[in-house]
């Protein structure tokens, strides 16, 4: 990035979703307006769907452009979407620095999941996702995580709404909880997007001083355990992190996340054929996981170049979840979404990054 972009970056005027609305009332006062608009601004930022300050058509003409003078809607921009044939969708978004983000928009009978990112990125190393294959930047503000769910929004049709959040996209959830968790308050407001605790889905590779730091909050999320193998030799080939950590450790931070929340723990486990699918694999996770509430989600293998892990097949899948259901452990197989686009996480960004560099060359 030149000097100049990097000076254009640093006078650029903040994002509106910076603001609390709290903030943003006092912002009003100060402009010597009726205490009421800051609602209004709220009201069209977050339920209607507003993607320009000129839009904001019930605010005085002198308001519009005082807000057009002081602040962006969003802190960057979106410079790819891509929409699959089930109607999935997923955008890129260019921050203000350059960097880029992933968010996806998922579509189902009776819902629409919107997936968000927390960094810039991944520290986390696993070895089967797109993710982390250029490491960690930076974490997200609360105002970067937050325009992932506005934009997305602002995908659906007019009938439509955002019914469930994953944080699930790039990044690790729990690293950035500054970050995160005055953006999920935000959107469970009234004033905002209304969404309960129960239908946000916070997804870790298991950090547990930071999982009992969730617990302790006592807020009904949805937490998610990326375990991915039933013992610490296999995992720790699979995620490099688990070498300091171990399963034991992340299983009893799980139990208590329980014991204060009540919320059922969903471990997440990605099929990479050859590798941690075998029945012996299954017998084993089914005797670590046997007399907890918890449920297995299982990931098959989402292709990403140049990777070449592969996912199994329907046989070993199947066989996979018979044998965890006999042992009394609910599983599921994860539908696959926006199998005909850059679906698996990280993928999008990875190919800009990609495009840009050979661009550079």
């Amino acid at each position: 990035m030149s000097g100049d972009e990097t000076n254009a970056i640093s006078d650029a005027p903040r994002a509106l979703l910076d603001l609390t609305l709290e903030e943003l009332s006092a912002w009003i006062k100060e402009q010597g307006e009726q205490g009421f608009r800051s609602k209004q601004i709220w009201g069209w930022l977050y339920q209607k769907r507003a993607k320009s300050f000129d839009e904001m058509n019930d605010l005085p003409k002198s308001l519009r452009a005082k807000l057009t003078t002081a602040f962006r809607l969003f802190p960057g921009e979106v410079v790819r979407h891509q929409i699959a044939k089930d109607r999935t969708e997923k955008i890129l978004i260019r921050l203000n620095d350059g960097e880029h983000v992933e968010c996806v928009l998922m579509r189902e009978t009776s819902r629409n999941t919107v997936c968000i990112s927390t960094q810039v990125g991944c520290a986390m190393g696993c070895v089967f996702c797109a993710s982390g294959m250029q490491g960690l930047k930076r974490n997200l503000s609360t105002a970067e995580i937050l325009q992932q769910l506005l934009l997305a929004d602002r995908l659906q049709d007019a009938d439509e709404k955002i019914t469930n959040i994953v944080v699930m996209g790039i990044g690790e959830p729990l690293a950035n909880l500054p970050g995160l968790l005055p953006a999920l308050k935000a959107v469970q407001s009234e004033e905002s997007l209304g969404l309960g605790a129960r239908r946000i889905t916070i997804s870790t590779v298991g950090l547990p001083k930071k999982i009992r730091e969730l617990a302790q909050l006592g807020i009904q999320y949805n937490l998610a355990i990326s375990l991915h193998a039933p013992n610490d030799p296999l995992r720790t080939k699979i995620v490099p992190t688990n070498k300091n950590i171990g399963i034991e450790e992340i299983l009893s931070a799980a139990d208590e996340f329980f014991e204060k929340t009540g919320r059922r723990v969903t471990f997440e486990y990605v099929m990479l054929s050859g590798v941690n699918d075998s029945a012996e694999n299954a017998r084993e996770l089914a005797q670590l996981l046997s007399g907890r509430m918890a449920h297995v989600n299982l990931i098959p293998m989402n292709s990403v170049e140049p990777l070449e892990f592969a996912e199994p097949s329907q046989v070993r899948k199947d066989a996979f979840v018979s044998i965890l259901e006999r042992a009394g452990v609910p599983a599921t197989i994860r539908k696959r979404k926006g199998e005909d686009i850059d679906a698996a996480c990280g993928q999008l960004r990875l190919k800009e990054k990609t495009v840009v560099a050979l661009e550079v060359k």
